[in-house]
């Protein structure tokens, strides 16, 4: 190896003391890049000698390379964030022609809403995310109003609220649809579930778990009447808030619209 390195020098070395005196000053020292070595490979005037290869095939590639890359490319495209432009202004003209064609035919299925009555005190409450898959879209929530659930007396009213535990609270849950002015009553209660594949078995082990605390607290068995409410977990909440509630007992007397006093109301001006 060294052998033939050395045998290239000495060539190139003979090649160079052979150009004349005005060609020396232009190229004033011998240089083995590849561009220097392919224009003295050009001249008309080299000898055989500097015919022979002096470069390796990786600079030849390279310097191929350099001239694709400074030629024209022949297809103009638009570079990715373009595609990505077009793609964004593609569905935002799908959703208008659904809002233009579609939407109208939903009018179709339009029904006038019915509040429900006390027959129907359970508020079921479900998420979804448009079609997107999520962990949550199984889950379901199942919200009653105490005072609503078929309990035969006071005693089972106590017995319902102390097997609930911190499923039972005094005021409406803030996720549950139910209105903060509604009469808090005896306190609501909430079982959720999603232990399950299907959301029809969440709903199934909700409905199920209340049936169970229903008929539990009914047998007059045992009543649990010399055993207190449990309410720490209604305190901490409170407290956690910090909006200064759990002062002055206004966990369960909280000001609000009902307490304004009614001749601070301005009179209502006679109709003309």
């Amino acid at each position: 190896m060294f052998g033939q390195t050395l045998g290239r020098t000495l060539t190139a070395s003979r090649c160079a003391r052979s150009v004349t005196a005005s060609k020396l000053t232009r190229v004033q020292h011998f240089s083995t890049s590849s561009a220097l070595l392919r224009r003295q490979e050009d001249r008309p005037e080299a000898g055989a000698a500097s015919k022979r290869r002096t470069n390796s095939l990786l600079e030849d590639d390279a310097e191929d390379l350099w001239d694709a890359i400074d030629e024209p490319a022949d297809v103009e495209d638009s570079p990715s964030s373009g595609h990505i432009l077009i793609q964004m202004q593609r569905e935002l003209l799908q959703y208008m022609r659904l809002i233009e064609h579609e939407i109208p035919k939903l009018v179709a299925y339009r029904k006038p809403f019915v509040p429900p009555t006390d027959d129907q005190p359970v508020i079921l409450r479900s998420m979804h995310y448009q079609g997107e898959p999520h962990p949550a879209t199984g889950k379901r929530v199942v919200v009653v109003p105490v005072d609503k659930l078929p309990l035969k007396n006071e005693t089972a009213l106590h017995k319902f609220i102390l097997l609930a535990g911190p499923r039972w609270t005094p005021t409406p849950p803030a996720d549950a649809g139910v209105s903060p002015l509604d009469s808090w009553g005896n306190g609501y209660i909430k079982i959720s579930c999603e232990d399950f594949p299907k959301p029809s078995q969440n709903l199934k082990w909700a409905s199920d778990t209340l049936d169970k605390l229903i008929t539990e607290a009914n047998d007059g068995k045992d009543t649990f009447a010399d055993v207190p409410l449990d309410m720490r977990h209604i305190f901490a909440k409170v407290k956690k808030q910090k909006k200064g509630d759990h002062l002055g007992n206004r966990v369960f007397h909280r000001p609000s619209v009902r307490d304004f006093p009614q001749e601070w109301l301005p009179e209502p001006q006679p109709s003309v």
